[in-house]
């Protein structure tokens, strides 16, 4: 292993290209451009119940604003074949979208014809539709309705489907409180031979209460331990807490350990605004440090 191989990345850089989401209502539209730049690749949610008409509506206000609209697709709201190829179809012909997020869905019987993103995959409807990229969902710490093993089985089907239709397949992760498990959950896929770009979901800035719903809702695990940990190192509730720690250990890390990453995903728990704030001090802090950090071995090696 070289000295390059322990060099950390530079993952700070990556946060100016950060993806952001936004709710399936489209409430959140009027305010986005004052917090992100336009071309900024925005997810839009599928929740339980969504009609995915609205979604194609929304997904069209957000390329007429200049973002590029990423939909989530989520398998089991799907009610039928025709739907899906419908739903497809409009995102397409009415929103110009090239890029989809297959998820399962936040329900655990399908309402149509399909179990997972794999169902949807192996139906053909991405390849006839011309989509150029496909994200599915990384779960570093579990997820409620999949085991570990699975899981990992599915992403190397996917590698192969990638592979197979020449379109490029990535991996969005669920958010963590702690690198931990990002860091061990890529060494999973490493070892498994599962060559997929990831991108690292980060939880935005938000309260510690909010952040605690967010994760219980989305199954987040062993990491809360380390949201509990902020909160007694800041006090109770009443500071926002960011990914800070998440980013730090992160850039820490041997670079071999973070090579997969390719950006990141911001969710926004605790608004757009405080989202785009928090990454653009990290940012600047980030350069800040690097400045320093190269004066010092300039300094030291004249």
């Amino acid at each position: 292993m070289s000295a390059s191989d322990h060099a950390p990345r530079d993952l700070a850089a990556l946060l100016s290209k950060a993806s952001v989401e936004v709710s399936s209502r489209g409430h959140q539209l009027r305010e986005l451009p004052d917090h992100f730049p336009a071309g900024t690749e925005v997810t839009i949610t599928f929740l339980p119940g969504d009609n995915y008409r609205h979604n194609v509506a929304t997904a069209a206000a957000l390329r007429r604003t200049g973002f590029n609209p990423v939909p989530h697709i989520a398998a089991r709201e799907m009610v039928s074949r025709e739907a899906l190829d419908d739903f497809l179809a409009r995102l397409v012909g009415e929103a110009a979208v090239t890029r989809i997020l297959l998820i399962a869905g936040d329900v655990a019987a399908a309402k149509g014809p399909y179990r997972s993103s794999l169902d949807v995959a192996a139906g053909g409807s991405i390849e006839a539709h011309g989509f150029a990229r496909v994200s599915v969902a990384g779960h570093p710490e579990g997820h409620p309705f999949l085991a570990a093993a699975p899981a990992l089985k599915a992403l190397e089907a996917w590698r192969d489907w990638g592979r197979r239709t020449s379109i490029r397949v990535d991996v969005v992760t669920q958010f963590c409180f702690e690198a931990a498990p990002i860091l061990a959950w890529i060494g999973e896929l490493e070892a498994h031979g599962i060559e997929l770009p990831v991108i690292v979901g980060l939880a935005g800035p938000a309260s510690p209460a909010t952040l605690t719903k967010f994760a219980l809702r989305c199954g987040v695990g062993n990491s809360m331990r380390a949201l509990r940990g902020q909160i007694g190192r800041f006090g109770r509730l009443l500071t926002d807490t960011g990914p800070d720690d998440v980013m730090r250990s992160l850039r820490s890390a041997p670079a071999s350990a973070t090579a997969p990453i390719a950006g990141f995903h911001l969710f926004p728990f605790g608004g757009l605004r405080k989202a785009a704030e928090w990454s653009r001090c990290y940012q600047r802090e980030a350069l800040r440090q690097g400045e320093q950090a190269a004066s010092r071995a300039a300094a030291q090696n004249p």
